[in-house]
């Protein structure tokens, strides 16, 4: 299992002073060692300036309600001027998209997509999804070693982004390939690809592709797919390119990323507190608010950045028109002020659907709804089929500020 966090890295955050202490390292999540830089941010300064850091200036927010007044008064805190992540997207390669803009544009876009994950057409696709999370259950093997990512969580949710976009079901794994091209960090061996450039490209390979298809959607009557959404709605039918390639690499990321890092880090935290293993097997109707637990203790988008319209107090400090503002939601999610015990694994929480994971206010993930279900059926349907499912090696985690990710982890099933 993973190792406690070490005691350098307990050290090091409270020993450097507040102003070099900079939590867009990658390696601070890679590695699983970011819990004491937050919580002296949190006691210490919640709302806290870093001049300098790899991806410039930038104010860090750690605190839950800070987090959540930012969210609230997008009108100041825009996802327009500076896009939603730390590290600013070349100005040449930008690409926008819904959750890169402000109102009006953005709610125009948003309600185009939304229907596909209203409540009926969830219950439409329920028995799609609990067929192939059967299937994929029932295909695993026994008594042997096996990575969890590989055999359960990317199947499950790369079958999943193909019935949204109702894509060539044969050619799905195109759709998980461009996800991790559109979120990966270029500067690490293991990613797809190695330049702003080359991301670049191989998303507008995407945009060709899809484009295709979205033409041909555009050509037939309305259908309940995504593309068929975004082909016939009026604020979305004549994207330009950039636009049209910014617009797909959200929704695809946010169809993959969110669900299959909380397919397996539910795994791995029921494994690192037994004791709320048992008690799910023992009641099985905890799922539900089990699967919240799993979203708030995964936080699988580890951040999210606005920029300041205009000067603003906020936690006391002055931030200025311009200013880079960051929201750790891996933080706000551990916040004692907001969250109980929030350092505790715990699936019967009495408020367990309040946590950051999913954002709030206007950029509020719009498939929330359809992760909770995806691991919802995922959990009921490993209950009546193992007694336990073993993670029996180190989880090796994605070197990213932006996805808390999980690229292999080796489990057993006992026979």
């Amino acid at each position: 299992m993973n190792a406690p966090v070490h005691i350098d890295a307990t050290n090091a955050a409270y020993t450097m002073p507040l102003a070099q202490l900079d939590v867009s390292d990658p390696k601070l999540y890679q590695d699983d060692s970011w819990h004491p830089y937050f919580e002296r941010l949190r006691r210490e300064a919640p709302v806290n300036y870093v001049p300098a850091s790899p991806y410039g200036p930038y104010w860090a927010v750690s605190k839950y309600k800070d987090i959540m007044h930012c969210e609230v008064h997008h009108d100041v805190f825009s996802s327009e001027i500076g896009g939603i992540q730390i590290e600013d997207q070349p100005k040449d390669m930008q690409r926008p998209s819904f959750i890169r803009m402000d109102p009006p544009r953005h709610d125009d876009q948003r309600k185009v997509a939304s229907p596909i994950v209203a409540p009926g057409n969830l219950a439409h696709m329920e028995g799609v999804i609990r067929e192939r999370t059967c299937m994929v259950l029932d295909a695993l093997p026994r008594n042997e070693t096996f990575d969890w990512v590989d055999e359960v969580s990317i199947k499950l949710t790369t079958m999943m982004l193909a019935t949204l976009f109702d894509f060539p079901f044969e050619e799905r794994a195109k759709l998980t390939y461009w996800s991790d091209v559109a979120i990966c960090n270029v500067n690490v061996p293991e990613s797809p690809v190695h330049s702003e450039r080359e991301r670049f490209d191989e998303l507008k390979k995407m945009a060709e592709y899809i484009g295709a298809l979205f033409n041909e959607r555009r050509g037939q009557p309305p259908k309940f797919d995504l593309l068929s959404m975004l082909a016939h709605g009026a604020a979305t039918r004549d994207m330009p390119l950039k636009e049209f390639m910014g617009n797909l690499a959200l929704l695809i990321v946010g169809g993959n990323d969110t669900t299959r890092n909380s397919m397996t880090g539910g795994l791995l935290a029921l494994n690192q507190f037994p004791d709320e293993y048992s008690k799910l097997q023992a009641n099985p109707a905890l799922v539900d608010s089990a699967v919240s637990e799993i979203i708030r203790w995964q936080t699988p988008v580890i951040h999210m950045r606005r920029t300041a319209s205009r000067d603003i107090e906020l936690g006391g400090k002055q931030i200025a028109a311009g200013d880079k503002v960051v929201m750790w939601y891996i933080s706000g999610n551990r916040d004692p002020e907001a969250i109980e015990n929030p350092d505790s694994f715990i699936i019967d929480r009495a408020r367990p659907r309040q946590h950051l994971s999913f954002g709030f206010g206007i950029h509020r993930c719009v498939g929330n709804r359809l992760a909770e279900l995806q691991l919802k059926i995922l959990w009921q349907e490993i209950l009546v089929r193992f007694p336990k499912i073993e993670v029996v090696g180190d989880a090796q985690r994605v070197y990213s500020n932006f996805i808390r990710g999980i690229r292999s982890m080796p489990v057993r099933i006992p026979g």
